[in-house]
């Protein structure tokens, strides 16, 4: 989610500026990235807020978040400040709660206006925090950070409730440590959007095509329902992970998370027109 400034450096502990060992293969166009992810989640949304009975809407969804992972996965390597770059996070977190909980319909009944807008399910940030924290200490190694804080992210993600929970901040991490080779990422990726995607349904249809894999035979329809259920759909980001594009788009530091809450406002706006 971190914008390259510096290709090839990374910051040290004592502010300076090191070169890190493995740099991340495949597609460092982060600016223009966050705005294809910005589109799919904003699909997404669409579709779990106004267009409910569109699922398909749901499953190009699915593409934004492998996306924003692999963000921050490249922002880390380059960013000159861990600090400053959590601080964003964070502050983009808190100030989008309030309108991620009325938009997304996540508020409490208690009563208490504050308590219904900030304690519902956290946003995505959290999730991105928590993972960033992690990251960091697995970099720094400070006190066997390496182990309790990556340990400390998963388990938080968890208690926190955090979008996507311990499997989204664990895949952050596996990310990282697959960074450096094009082949690893797809393989990572493959085998772990298939275990996530073990606990829910196949899809019964697909953009108006009903799905019954019970006429193939089982050496096709087993392997084959096993990619068509709905967190799976996540693999769909690969192409544009692995693959460079040839120009990035640069964008102000500040717009890259502004464009978050503003596209909450976007779909309150159509769920107003639609009614």
């Amino acid at each position: 989610m971190d914008r390259i400034e510096t290709e090839g450096t990374a910051a040290s502990p004592q502010g300076e500026i090191a070169p890190e060992r493995v740099a991340p293969a495949g597609n460092r166009a982060t600016g223009t990235l966050k705005l294809i992810a910005l589109a799919f989640m904003l699909i997404d949304h669409l579709g779990a807020v106004v267009f409910r009975s569109v699922p398909e809407m749901r499953i190009l969804g699915r593409i934004a978040f492998p996306i924003y992972c692999w963000c921050m996965v490249v922002g880390f390597h380059y960013t000159r400040s861990v600090p400053r770059y959590l601080g964003r996070i964070l502050l983009t977190g808190l100030l989008s709660q309030p309108i991620y909980a009325y938009v997304m319909e996540h508020m409490g009944h208690s009563g208490n206006l504050i308590a219904d807008l900030m304690l519902p399910r956290p946003n995505i940030f959290l999730t991105l925090l928590l993972a960033l924290a992690a990251l960091w200490g697995i970099r720094e190694k400070r006190a066997f950070s390496q182990i309790w804080a990556p340990a400390a992210a998963i388990c938080l993600a968890t208690v926190l409730r955090a979008d996507y929970g311990w499997r989204g901040v664990l895949f952050i991490l596996l990310l990282y440590a697959a960074r450096g080779s094009r082949p690893s990422i797809a393989a990572l990726m493959i085998a772990y959007f298939l275990f996530w995607g073990s606990t829910y349904r196949v899809t019964s249809q697909l953009f108006g095509m009903p799905i019954d894999l019970a006429k193939l035979p089982e050496f096709i329809s087993s392997p084959l329902g096993a990619f068509l259920r709905l967190e799976t759909y996540g693999l769909l980001s690969l192409g544009f992970i692995l693959i460079p594009f040839r120009k990035n788009l640069r964008m102000p530091a500040w717009l890259g998370y502004a464009i978050y809450p503003a596209h909450l406002l976007i779909v309150q706006a159509v769920k107003m027109l639609v009614g």
